[in-house]
């Protein structure tokens, strides 16, 4: 039971304690609230709050907690509310009643806004580190594979000819800007806001700057009302992790078409396919059907937060006590999928020819003809009406734009040599020929590289 019960005159019921108890949520920032704890008895101690031996021990029993911890020699009673108090008991065990000092000038309020925080920096760095490995992965396969050619879509409908490296960065860009989104969040929540206490702060002397230094914090929290009831720092983590989530649940969704039989222009390796319980046969992508799965999960996570917190007033409500289990499982979630990501993008094998024979003549090539058109001075609209009424000809034909011949085109209005309508409808140089910044031409594909590379 809690032991916080000197104002009542009943216990708390078992089931009370049960529904309200985060224990076992908590104990993964078993951890931070230690080095939290450290971190402000050596600060009572340097202050003068506590003698400079008071702080020392509970710096030792502190440790030796940790210790117990780590080695299982000690897992927390299920009797206690929370980590914070099941870390104070056992402290108290072992130390004696010098434990009970530990928690002057600070609250429990301001004890989880701590190890939230210090929780948060460690996995972000995760995270940076997970999408900086997706993207080697990505760029990796640029180099290797960038220079095949394939049918680039809108509407998943065949638009132009591109090569594959423009596909692949099209793909790494938006995590890029995750790692940035990621990046912004760590600035703004890398403030400590120990020593706020339960949310109107302290009138023992303390040094917070002191406490945020030890902890490796890059300033304190300004107001203390502030500081225990944000939790928008949560929310724009679960947001970066669900933006992210997007990304690669677009990406996976690109890995279950292109590896299906119908587009055929890529297979997964193998350690991340499954097969069938009756199919023999089957090679089932389940890698990234999990991934496209599990970003509905992270988006319910960060509604689950901005819910929280909608309507609650000032400062801290019990209700925050939700907050770790939606951000932790979003966090982990994202991170799994980084990484299975990178495996799959790492290792699936990729088809060069699959669009070659199939690209000579087709109508993706259209776009070629009306910028012919268009150079020779023919308004780009009525350029666009022309080459329409060829695609019409062409399927009425029962074929696609290798039909054309120059006496063909001068039916359409379209004057042409055979050499000028053969570079035209030639799918590799259709994609090389768009140069401008960010197009699918090779340069461009080598420039955008270059500067990826550089920028990590």
């Amino acid at each position: 039971m809690s032991r916080l019960r000197g104002r009542f005159s009943a216990p708390t019921s078992e089931e009370m304690q049960r529904f309200s108890s985060s224990l076992k949520v908590d104990l993964e920032m078993a951890g931070e609230d230690i080095e939290g704890s450290i971190a402000h008895a050596t600060m009572l101690g340097e202050v003068g709050v506590l003698s400079a031996g008071e702080a020392a021990e509970l710096v030792a029993g502190l440790s030796a907690v940790a210790a117990d911890l780590a080695s299982g020699a000690w897992r927390p009673d299920e009797a206690e509310e929370d980590i914070h108090m099941a870390i104070e008991a056992r402290l108290t065990a072992k130390i004696g009643e010098l434990g009970g000092k530990l928690h002057t000038a600070r609250s429990r309020n301001d004890q989880v806004a701590t190890d939230l925080r210090l929780w948060l920096k460690r996995r972000l760095a995760d995270l940076d580190l997970a999408l900086g490995g997706l993207i080697e992965a990505l760029l990796a396969r640029v180099k290797n594979d960038g220079r095949v050619l394939m049918a680039g879509y809108t509407h998943l409908q065949r638009g132009q000819p591109i090569w594959l490296g423009h596909h692949l960065l099209a793909h790494t860009w938006p995590l890029v800007r995750d790692r940035q989104r990621f990046a912004g969040a760590l600035g703004r929540l890398d403030a400590c806001p120990l020593g706020a206490c339960a949310m109107a702060g302290t009138a023992h002397p303390i040094d917070r700057q002191r406490t945020a230094a030890l902890l490796g914090f890059a300033t304190v929290s300004e107001n203390a009302m502030d500081a225990v009831a944000a939790r928008d720092h949560v929310q724009e983590v679960a947001a970066a992790c669900a933006i992210c989530m997007t990304h690669l649940s677009r990406m996976a969704e690109e890995l279950v078409i292109w590896s299906s039989a119908e587009v055929a222009f890529v297979q997964l390796g193998e350690t991340y396919a499954t097969g069938s319980s009756i199919m023999p046969q089957k090679r089932n992508p389940d890698a990234a059907e999990l991934v496209r799965g599990k970003a509905g999960r992270v988006y319910g996570d960060l509604q689950a937060l901005l819910t929280m917190v909608k309507a609650q007033p000032l400062a801290y409500n019990r209700d925050l006590q939700e907050d770790r289990e939606a951000l932790f499982d979003a966090v982990h979630t994202t991170l799994a999928c980084l990484r299975i990501s990178t495996g799959m993008w790492s290792t699936l094998e990729i088809d060069s020819d699959r669009f070659v024979g199939e690209m000579v003549g087709d109508f993706s090539l259209a776009t070629e003809l009306a910028d012919l058109m268009a150079a020779k001075g023919v308004p780009f609209r009525q350029a666009h009406e022309t080459v329409g009424e060829i695609v019409r000809w062409c399927e009425e034909e029962g074929g696609n734009l290798s039909l054309l011949t120059a006496e063909s085109a001068a039916r359409f209005g379209l004057e042409i040599t055979a050499e000028e309508l053969a570079d035209c409808l030639d799918p590799e140089a259709a994609a090389q020929r768009r140069t401008s910044h960010g197009g699918t031409a090779w340069s461009e594909i080598q420039r955008q590289v270059e500067l990826l590379s550089s920028s990590d």
